[in-house]
């Protein structure tokens, strides 16, 4: 079994990034409500327990806790922002509302006497996003680093307790992973013995453990979610699996014909349903980006449904889920998590989610960001029987790189995300056939140009806003469309930084798109990261 690191969640932006910068030293961990249970945290078994920042005020009555008891556990304890204040607020110091918050890269000054400061005896720049800010803290720490306006980090290094109210797991601190690095392997010893390289054979024991002989409908959509667990399904079940494409209108350019000719040569039965018009006929009037994503994920399934009952009734629909996806859903309030355990070998704990809906017993403080559609937009009523998600633990990038262990081509596993809901969240506003067809042309545009960057961005599209602009059209007064432009750089795809397009590249594509599509009148460049924004505009 491998060792395992708790993620306990506050409602802070960054628990995926905290999660997967564990995961990337080699340890496993696991996103969890915030209020977990002791019984259940002792179940569970971890070496360390990392408490994630929130927007909320620990001194207030109505504001997320984790179990008292947790600090009496004897394993090691690492709060960040919000998880350092509410640790110290909850063992009797204090916590206040400062007159000047702290917001971007502030310089710390660490005291070199803790183990996560090893070493940094210089200032450092960490990012810091807070206003209220330890005040008095609790018998038993002591402070082991400042900024200009508050105590920047403590600890009680006898119960193996330990804060700092800036974020160490963002690239914006200076020495950051290396913070956290010193916490796994200094404080809480972690071996390190997290890989992803027992993956495939752990999961297609546990798949075909629990579909028996029973055959499997798998959602594809093309994307590298899909394709990689249509892949581990193949293998797991190769007489057993049946794959459905629901083209449902809102592919890109030509999309559609490029995944069928991918997919149906393939060793797998696959189906392709062409149903834009009854998706079309179902957002006709929604505007609200969440509406529309729920419709979607709901449609997808009827669809799977129709198609599972001219085959006979298939028991289990299976999908590309994925750990973020879930995350951002709000789903892992009440999920479950059926097994850490692999075999001797010590490989990754292949952990299935099993259910993504919240529960009564709360957990996670934080917001849905998004529901993505294969989660938040499934219908409580299912004609499946079960679902099998063998993805649902990984973060994209480990996809990715299972998709190279199981010899998948390389314009599919780096092939860039694209939504469920494809096109329709980004048309802003009601969506049409008209609006659709727009902006593939203008996407299409885009993607010709950047394609041939050298050092082209992680993902790029375009956007239909509901804007209109005046403009100027051989002499003639126009208004008409603003089309969107985004393009992001990242590592992980749950931060990312805007791509500083050369201004040729974003002068050709705009005078492209205003001149070949009549109807655009003004092209503009989203220059937001993420966050403050998403990558995607709804």
């Amino acid at each position: 079994m491998n060792e395992l690191v708790l993620v306990l969640d506050y409602g802070g932006q960054y628990k995926e990034l905290i999660a997967r910068t564990v995961r990337g030293m080699s340890v496993y961990s696991e996103i969890h409500p915030g209020n977990l249970p002791v019984f259940e945290i002792k179940r569970l078994n971890p070496i360390g327990i990392i408490l994630t920042g929130g927007p909320n005020s620990v001194y207030l009555p109505d504001s997320p806790k984790c179990d008292p008891k947790i600090f009496d556990l004897g394993i090691p304890i690492l709060g960040i922002c919000y998880g350092m204040q509410m640790m110290c607020h909850m063992l009797g110091g204090e916590v206040s509302t400062g007159d000047i918050g702290e917001y971007g890269s502030v310089m710390i000054k660490s005291l070199n006497s803790s183990a996560l400061f090893q070493g940094a005896d210089k200032p450092f720049a960490a990012l810091m996003s807070h206003r209220d800010a330890v005040t008095r803290l609790p018998e038993g720490f002591c402070e082991t680093a400042y900024s200009p306006s508050c105590i920047a980090a403590c600890e009680n290094a006898t119960k193996k307790l330990y804060g700092v109210q800036f974020h160490p797991e963002t690239k914006h601190t200076a020495g950051g992973r290396e913070i956290i690095q010193r916490f796994l392997f200094d404080v809480c010893c972690a071996a390190g013995d997290y890989t992803l390289d027992d993956y495939i054979d752990t999961q297609v024991e546990q798949i075909r453990r629990k579909v028996g002989k029973n055959r499997v409908l798998l959602g594809l959509s093309g994307g590298v979610d899909s394709s990689v667990c249509a892949s581990l399904l193949s293998m797991a079940i190769p007489e057993q699996l049946t794959c459905v494409f629901v083209d449902h209108g809102f592919m890109r350019q030509n999309e559609g014909d490029e995944i069928e000719s991918i997919f149906s040569k393939a060793k797998l039965t696959f189906i392709r349903v062409n149903a834009e018009e009854r998706f079309l006929a179902k957002l006709k009037g929604v505007t609200d980006p969440e509406a529309k994503r729920k419709i979607i994920g709901e449609e997808f399934i009827r669809v799977f449904e129709e198609e599972s009952a001219k085959l006979g009734n298939i028991p289990f629909l299976a999908q590309g889920t994925i750990y973020p996806d879930i995350v951002e859903s709000g789903g892992v309030q009440s999920a479950t998590i059926e097994s850490h355990n692999t075999d001797e070998s010590g490989g990754v704990q292949s952990a299935t989610i099993e259910s993504h809906n919240t529960g009564e017993s709360g957990g996670v403080h934080g917001a849905t960001i998004k529901s993505h559609h294969n989660v938040g937009g499934l219908p409580d009523k299912l004609a499946f029987t079960g679902v099998v998600e063998p993805l649902s633990g990984l973060f994209k990038d480990e996809v990715r790189i299972l998709g190279k262990k199981l010899g998948l081509p390389p314009h599919l596993v780096k092939r860039q995300p694209f939504p469920g809901p494809g096109l329709a969240i980004r048309v802003m506003g009601e969506v049409s056939e008209e609006k659709l067809e727009l902006l593939r042309a203008a996407d299409a545009i885009l993607r010709e140009e950047l394609d041939g960057m050298r050092e082209r961005p992680d993902q790029y599209f375009a956007v239909l806003t509901d804007t209109r602009s005046v403009g100027v059209k051989g002499d003639d007064r126009t208004y008409e469309s603003v089309i969107a432009i985004r393009a992001v750089t990242t590592h992980d795809f749950m931060t990312c930084e805007y791509t500083p397009i050369p201004h040729k590249f974003l002068s050709r594509i705009s005078s492209r798109i205003t001149s070949e599509l009549q109807s655009v009148s003004r092209v503009v460049y989203d220059i937001t990261s993420k966050p403050p924004a998403t990558v995607e505009w709804e």
